[in-house]
């Protein structure tokens, strides 16, 4: 391992990158909870998404550990697996196997994007403050998911929302559960997500507002979500939007988490070259297309990486460890069955919050750049979809820029995004 990982020449040693391993995984894991509810809302049985959840992000994390001797850790993301359920599935009504489907031509693309040039011209062609509001909009959504989960907002007939009733007892704990979290996380306590829900999971066991189910367990069969993709039923007209949707989403999050990574874990010189950035991205896009084939929303990686660099990771030794400890994650099905919705909601809540921190960097000088990002934040979650509030972004970007007389400023990806996406609303 030393000499395969090298260890020497990043210093650090085996014990170092294996404490890092866990830390990541405790930072992460919450994942493996929250994603295969995320796939129960969209028709596809639990127990096998939760298996594929974890064997999709062991695979991915052997991948950027043995290809790319990174220390980062990946799994399906947050956010695109909401994207999955409620946009394509809900909104659209695609069956699930053909989400999977566009899941796999999604990361298809992305694999092409990363081995030509064609990336280099995607990140500097969509506009900063769009690929800002892509995260933060996204982040939003999530935080709605939780909200709802939780109880902690509902329906209402005359105000459309309205605050949940913190007498009930699931919406309290739901309520308790994202405070814990928040505070635990602000004091830097290690895996403060997977803990919170641990928590908020005991307490309602010891009130019998969960129903025990046991912890270890034999995994279930996979073989119900295994394969099921239906690729050609994704090469419809309606389904492009959300393909490049998925796409772009997942191109920029990656791009971001990774350089915010590798600066971290010193793998900039001095030039500010990034090493083996290409393989790194190529781990990560081909990670996409094996998660599609086992059954999963799209693999991405995971920003929480970075409290695995800042426990020492150097090497894709950590990355390595952390999918040794998914893969093991597949003997507890009972205990991930038992978590209920309210349990995962403060999760949800505390990562959207996290998500929409990217905000500060907008550029708020030009109303012709700072309104449509405006724009697709509010809309993600407010029309409930997130290719609609990407939708709005673009659109509105071009049409305020050729007002605006500075319809020279709009990149060719940027008039091509507007153009899918205003044949989509044609179409629908």
């Amino acid at each position: 391992m030393k000499k395969f990982f090298k260890l020497a020449e990043s210093n650090t040693t085996v014990s170092i990158e294996l404490s890092a391993g866990l830390t990541t995984f405790m930072a992460m894991a919450y994942i493996v909870f929250v994603n295969p509810q995320m796939m129960a809302s969209a028709g596809m049985e639990q127990g096998a998404s939760f298996v594929a959840t974890c064997l999709a992000a062991a695979l991915a994390c052997f991948m950027m550990g043995l290809y790319a001797n990174w220390p980062v850790g990946l799994a399906p993301g947050m956010g695109l697996n909401a994207f999955f359920t409620y946009t394509i599935v809900g909104e659209l009504g695609y069956p699930w196997q053909t989400a999977l489907g566009a899941v796999f031509i999604a990361g298809i693309l992305f694999v092409v994007l990363t081995i030509t040039r064609l990336r280099e011209w995607m990140l500097v062609s969509i506009p900063w403050n769009l690929r800002i509001a892509m995260g933060a909009g996204i982040g939003l959504f999530v935080g709605m998911i939780g909200l709802k989960n939780g109880g902690i907002i509902i329906d209402h007939p005359a105000t459309l929302l309205s605050l949940g009733n913190f007498q009930t007892t699931e919406t309290l704990l739901a309520g308790l559960g994202f405070l814990a979290i928040t505070g635990l996380a602000t004091r830097q306590f290690p895996g403060a997500i997977l803990i919170g829900i641990f928590l908020v999971t005991g307490v309602g066991l010891s009130i019998g507002a969960v129903q025990y189910q046991g912890i270890v367990s034999m995994p279930p069969s996979v073989a119900p979500v295994l394969g099921q993709l239906d690729i050609a039923a994704a090469f419809d007209v309606a389904m492009i939007s959300a393909i490049a949707s998925i796409l772009f989403v997942n191109l920029f999050d990656t791009a971001g988490t990774l350089v915010g990574v590798a600066t971290q874990a010193g793998l900039v010189n001095e030039k500010g070259d990034i090493k083996h950035l290409d393989r790194a991205l190529h781990a990560d896009s081909t990670s996409s297309v094996a998660g599609a084939l086992v059954g999963c929303a799209p693999v991405t990686s995971y920003v929480e990486s970075a409290a695995g660099v800042a426990a020492g990771g150097r090497t894709g030794l950590t990355a390595c460890a952390v999918g040794v400890l998914f893969l093991a994650m597949i003997f507890f099905a009972p205990l991930a069955s038992m978590i209920p919705p309210f349990a995962t909601a403060g999760a949800l809540i505390y990562v959207a919050l996290l998500m929409m921190s990217g905000m500060q960097h907008l550029s708020w000088s030009d109303p012709t750049e700072l309104l449509p990002a405006l724009l697709t934040i509010i809309m993600v979650p407010l029309s409930f979809s997130i290719a609609n509030g990407i939708a709005a972004g673009f659109l509105s970007y071009v049409i305020l820029k050729v007002i605006a007389g500075k319809s020279a400023d709009v990149t060719a990806a940027a008039w091509v995004m507007a153009l899918i996406f205003t044949a989509r609303f044609g179409l629908s």
